[in-house]
């Protein structure tokens, strides 16, 4: 399927979102009623029923985990490096490594499955299973220097995350060998079908465009790391670990998403320099529609 015919729906529903917050059409508290339920209960049952009835193959997804496991340290490697160089300060410094590992996970998953089908929605799920921790551990520990107590509690925090335990659930399920009956799996398949539009909105009203005046040259680079440099050190991982065609696609894709928003939760639950996080996230979802049909050319 041609890449922006894929994209389509998926940034009109971004943008459809930040209209209706822009003009208030439905009350603030919506938003943050809609990303409740979506984040502990649609989302959750959505990687369930990806995850429930997939031919697991483990030595198939011990390669893509390689590949995602190399890049992430390896860019995090790096970004501390120059941390020390430069002499970054905790603050700022979350922010950078959040604009770099961070993924969004419902443009993600809407992109999954519309350009590589159930297999690549399902090697997607099983992907972010582990994803999710290690990105927030890692985003955790980028700012908790000198707050052990602080970071702890964040990292029990995620360990509950209920994308993990949905994604365990499934995986659980599946080894189990037992079988839903067929009027349940049809009520999770409609709750799980209502979980990325939702997310889509979501983004969209989390947008913060008016962010985007502040340290230009601080978001462009923080743009073009994520959205440029991430995909193609991913692509070279990918190439030299020989994986598949499937796989080298997802990994890139991957990597290619912009951050999360909740990156700018983690933000302030720190004191990071939040303003910046903001702007990042705004930038990098706007770019995303140009950067990724453009590396899905020139890599496939």
């Amino acid at each position: 399927m041609n890449v922006f015919m894929a994209l389509f729906p998926l940034m009109i529903l971004i943008a459809m979102g930040y209209v209706l917050k822009r003009r208030q059409f439905v009350q603030n508290e919506f938003w943050a009623n809609s990303e409740k339920l979506n984040y502990f209960i649609l989302f959750p049952i959505l990687l369930f029923t990806n995850l429930a009835d997939v031919q697991l193959d483990v030595q198939q997804i011990m390669q893509l985990l390689l590949a995602f496991f190399i890049t992430v340290f390896s860019a995090s490697a790096m970004l501390w490096m120059m941390k020390r160089i430069y002499r970054i300060p905790p603050a700022r410094f979350g922010v950078y490594l959040q604009s770099h590992i961070r993924f969004n996970t419902y443009i993600g998953l809407a992109l999954m499955g519309t350009l590589y089908g159930p297999a690549g929605m399902q090697q997607f799920a099983m992907l972010i299973a582990v994803a999710i921790p290690v990105v927030n551990v890692l985003s955790v520990m980028s700012f908790a220097q000198g707050q052990r107590g602080q970071g702890l509690n964040m990292v029990w925090s995620i360990l509950k995350n209920p994308l993990i335990l949905g994604c365990a659930a499934g995986v659980a399920f599946n080894l189990s060998g037992l079988s839903l009956f067929s009027g349940m799996q049809s009520l999770l398949k409609i709750l799980a079908a209502m979980s990325l539009p939702l997310g889509l909105l979501s983004v969209g009203a989390a947008l913060q465009f008016d962010q985007l005046r502040y340290d230009l040259t601080r978001l462009s680079l923080n743009t073009a790391g994520r959205l440029l440099l991430m995909p193609c050190l991913a692509y070279a991982v990918s190439s030299q670990l020989e994986l598949d065609a499937l796989q080298s696609a997802i990994v890139v894709t991957f990597f290619a998403l912009p951050t999360a928003s909740a990156a700018y939760i983690l933000t302030r639950y720190f004191q990071g320099d939040s303003q910046l996080m903001a702007g990042v996230i705004s930038l990098q979802t706007l770019c995303f529609t140009a950067s990724f049909p453009v590396l899905m050319w020139l890599l496939y």
